[in-house]
C-alpha cells in the first residue's frame, strides 16, 4: 500500500515516531538483556559520542507553557510552538540527551520492553520541574504529584477522552498557571543540569527569608525561627506516645 516500513531482517525492532519522541520494541529489544545497537537511534547521538564542551540554553515559561529558547552558547533564539520544540530536539539531540530503556507494564499485564528517544521532551520536563520549584507552593506541588501519575496512567491506558482524564488535565493545568519564568540549562553528554531559574512575577522564593546570615529575614510575615521548639514539640508528641505504648528503645530512655 506505499507505507514505508524501517524493519530490515538485520533490524527487526519496530519504530514509532513523532514529533515528542520515537520509540522501539519488538524483536531483537524483546530481549531485555540485548543492548540496544547504536544504529537504531534516529533522533540523538550516544553520550560518548556528544561535543566534549557543553551547550548553555534558557528556556522560558508562561503559565506552564514554554514560550521562547535562546541558547546562550551561540545565541539562537525560538519562540513558536513547533520550531521551538523542533530546536529542542536538536539541541537535545546532539548532546546525547533523552535516552531511556524501560521494562514497563502494559495495560493487560504483561511485561514489556521498550528504548525510548525524548530529547526535548526531556529538556522541557526538567526546565519545568525546576522552575515549579520557585513558584509553586508545596502543597500544591504534593497533590500535583498525585495527578501526575493519574495523568501518566491514563494516558498510557488510552483514556485520553475519559472524564477523570478531564478532571486531572484541568487540575493540572491550574496548578501550571504560576508557573513562570525562566531556567538555564547545561547540556552536556547526555546530562541535563540546572544551573539557574528565575520568577520576577511569581516566585515565593526569599532570599532574606531563606537567609542563614540575616537574623531578621522573616520579620515581615512574623516568623522566628525560635518558634520551630514549639513546632518540634507538638510534632514529636504521636511519636512519643507511639513508642510509649509499643515500648520504647532503649537508647530513647537513655535519653
Amino acid at each position: 500500500n506505499g507505507i514505508p516500513v524501517s524493519s530490515t531482517p538485520k533490524a527487526n525492532y519496530s519504530i514509532d515516531e513523532n514529533l515528542y519522541h520515537t520509540s522501539y520494541e519488538s524483536g531483537m529489544l524483546e530481549d531485555p538483556a540485548c543492548p540496544p545497537p547504536e544504529s537504531m537511534f534516529k533522533m540523538s547521538v550516544s553520550p560518548e559520542a556528544a561535543p566534549d564542551v557543553p551547550e548553555m540554553i534558557r528556556i522560558e515559561f508562561d503559565e506552564g507553557i514554554p514560550i521562547k529558547v535562546t541558547n546562550l552558547s551561540d545565541n539562537t533564539v525560538k519562540t513558536g510552538a513547533l520550531e521551538l520544540f523542533e530546536y529542542l530536539n536538536l539541541v537535545a539531540g546532539r548532546n546525547g540527551i533523552g535516552r531511556v530503556d524501560i521494562v514497563e507494564n502494559r495495560f493487560v499485564g504483561i511485561k514489556s520492553r521498550g528504548v525510548y528517544e525524548t530529547p526535548g521532551g526531556t529538556l522541557l520536563r526538567e526546565a519545568h520541574l525546576d522552575l515549579e520549584g520557585i513558584c509553586l507552593d508545596r502543597e500544591v506541588v504534593r497533590v500535583r504529584d498525585m495527578f501526575s501519575s493519574e495523568w501518566a496512567r491514563l494516558c498510557y491506558y488510552g483514556f485520553w477522552f475519559a472524564p477523570e482524564m478531564e478532571l486531572v488535565k484541568n487540575a493540572i493545568n491550574f496548578a501550571s498557571k504560576d508557573v513562570r519564568g525562566s531556567v538555564d540549562l547545561k547540556c552536556y553528554k547526555g546530562n541535563v543540569i540546572v544551573v539557574g531559574r528565575s520568577s520576577d512575577s511569581r516566585s515565593l522564593y526569599s532570599a532574606d527569608l531563606a537567609s542563614m546570615e540575616i537574623e531578621s529575614g522573616g520579620a515581615t510575615i512574623d516568623y522566628d525561627p525560635s518558634h520551630a521548639q514549639g513546632f518540634i514539640r507538638i510534632n514529636s508528641t504521636r511519636l512519643k506516645a507511639y513508642n510509649l505504648l509499643r515500648g520504647c528503645p532503649t537508647q530513647l530512655n537513655d535519653k
